[in-house]
């Protein structure tokens, strides 16, 4: 159990820190180029902008996954690497089909991910909303109009 808590610990840190960093690399591209995409542009303009900001979202729980999986290779939970990836993306999703499951000796290493999935995607909402709201986006435009 130790190594599981510790392994668990090792991730968390790990993709938080992706998270946090990646979130920090869209905002300064917002910054940088989201200028042409004020509230009084265009809805195309802003809708481009909120696409934007998902798929750089997608990209980031995508490298998230990725280290899990990858994880799971290195501790021989996973026998190959694109069980190891479907595993750990339906685990990090908190799907759960249990098509695949984990030995009993990772089993709480697989909950654990399952866990921070939830929190990962729960900030990656909070900051979609954000960017959201600080458009005054889309639904504005469409009434004054």
């Amino acid at each position: 159990m130790a190594q599981n808590l510790g392994m668990s610990s090792l991730m968390v840190a790990a993709t938080v820190t992706v998270h946090f960093f990646g979130l920090l690399t869209l905002l300064y591209l917002l910054r940088r180029h989201g200028v042409r995409f004020r509230a009084n542009e265009s809805v195309l303009g802003q809708g481009a902008l909120i696409m934007t900001v998902i798929f750089g979202l997608f990209a980031i729980h995508t490298v998230e996954i990725w280290l899990y999986a990858l994880a799971y290779l290195l501790l021989g939970a996973a026998v190959d690497f694109e069980t190891a990836l479907y595993f750990s993306t339906v685990t990090f999703a908190s799907l759960g089909y249990g098509d695949i499951v984990l030995s009993r000796d990772w089993r709480l290493f697989g909950a654990i991910e399952a866990a921070n999935g939830v929190i990962l995607f729960a900030w990656s909402t909070a900051f979609l909303l954000s960017v959201m709201a600080r458009l005054k986006t889309l639904e504005h435009d469409w009434l004054e109009r």
